[in-house]
């Protein structure tokens, strides 16, 4: 028999894991990501002001899996009920899957605005936004489209960079709801605003962006905002092999009669009917959910008879959040809002208990020392 789990960000490693020791002996577990190492995505941003962290934001895939096989290559469609996946080397079949191929930036079919803008998601992203910003005019104007985390995140970088320079970039960050950060809760909003404001990014909400052209955005009321250069975050969607879509699962996270789904890949609806934000807590949470599950279908396979397995369901429960700004950082924890050197710990506990928990102990250390290396 054979499992697969398809892409290797946070839910699919952590799929993986959890399936080494949750198969019987004897089922051949295959992980197919394109890449030959898995990305720290919550930390990308940080790369954007420190070049030299990039490094130690990947780890090799073959430290973090032990009995899964390794298959480099990229999925370009699958079969949830049959178990089929087509890839750009050839294609490979399942008896239980679990997908976990994240999600891409969304444009939205927006004019101009996947042409001129630049994403956030790959360290390569990362580079492309530090290039740009180097070569913005002496009080130029970036533009960052979408205020959530990510959004957030590469605002209070590019404001931090320029401070030290005579004429700084204008960083304005622009949201279409009536918030920044509008899927959390409004008082880690509010601290988040606050922290933005006094690095000086200019923060502008119930700012709809229909396109853009080489210099200017318009927004829904026609007004059009100049930029030297413009970031995109407004948005995820789901990649080519999941034709543009992220599909809406149950608290059982099935997506097939052979296929389940976790992390960004999908829509999540948990347990108590609530849909679920799209974080790297939840995905890793989520992954253990459909491993357990996975495995249960193929025990009830070899089995071949009795009742349908029962399957696990999964309840969000958030362990707080956490946002950097700059060197800046807001976390909500129980309820309360930390900043300062108390929320950047909070971060950095996070951030390099991760990369520990994945054998990455040297990047962690690094993380550690960059966080607390400046007040």
């Amino acid at each position: 028999m054979h499992v697969a789990v398809l892409g290797a960000g946070y839910a699919g490693v952590a799929a993986v894991r959890e399936l080494e020791t949750a198969l019987p002996d004897g089922v051949d577990l295959t992980l197919v990501d394109e890449r030959e190492t898995h990305l720290v995505q919550h930390l990308i941003h940080r790369a954007v002001r420190k070049p030299d962290l990039a490094d130690r934001l990947t780890i090799p895939l073959s430290e973090l899996i032990d009995r899964a096989t390794h298959r480099q290559a990229r999925v370009t469609g699958i079969d949830p009920d049959a178990g089929e996946v087509d890839l750009d080397d050839g294609s490979l079949s399942y008896d239980a899957g679990v997908v976990c191929l994240g999600a891409r930036t969304a444009f939205y079919g927006l004019p101009g605005i996947e042409e001129h803008a630049t994403p956030l998601k790959r360290l390569s992203h990362a580079g492309q936004i530090r290039e740009e910003f180097d070569g913005v005019s002496p009080g130029g104007r970036v533009v960052v489209g979408g205020a959530g985390l990510s959004g957030v995140q590469v605002a209070g970088e590019l404001a931090t960079l320029g401070r030290d320079r005579n004429e700084p970039p204008h960083v304005v960050l622009l949201e279409q709801e009536d918030r920044v950060a509008p899927a959390f809760p409004t008082s880690f909003a509010a601290a988040v605003a606050d922290e933005l404001e006094s690095r000086g990014v200019t923060i502008r909400t119930g700012a709809t962006v229909t396109g853009a052209d080489g210099d200017t955005v318009e927004l829904e009321t026609g007004e059009r905002v100049g930029y030297d250069q413009l970031i995109w975050t407004g948005g995820i969607t789901g990649g080519g092999a999941m034709t543009g879509e992220r599909p809406t699962v149950r608290a059982n996270l099935r997506h097939g009669e052979r296929t389940f789904a976790a992390g960004d890949a999908a829509r999540v609806i948990d347990a108590d009917g609530q849909a679920v934000p799209a974080s790297a807590q939840t995905a890793v949470r989520q992954a253990g959910v459909a491993a357990t599950n996975a495995a249960r279908v193929v025990e009830h396979q070899r089995d071949g008879a009795g009742f349908e397995p029962r399957l696990e369901r999964y309840r969000f429960e958030s362990l707080g959040w956490v946002v950097s700004v700059g060197d800046g950082t807001v976390a909500r924890v129980g309820g309360s809002e930390l900043r300062g050197s108390a929320a950047r710990a909070v971060k950095t506990t996070v951030a390099a208990g991760y990369l520990g928990q994945l054998g990455g102990v040297e990047s962690a250390a690094a993380f550690v020392r960059e966080q607390f290396g400046h007040e």
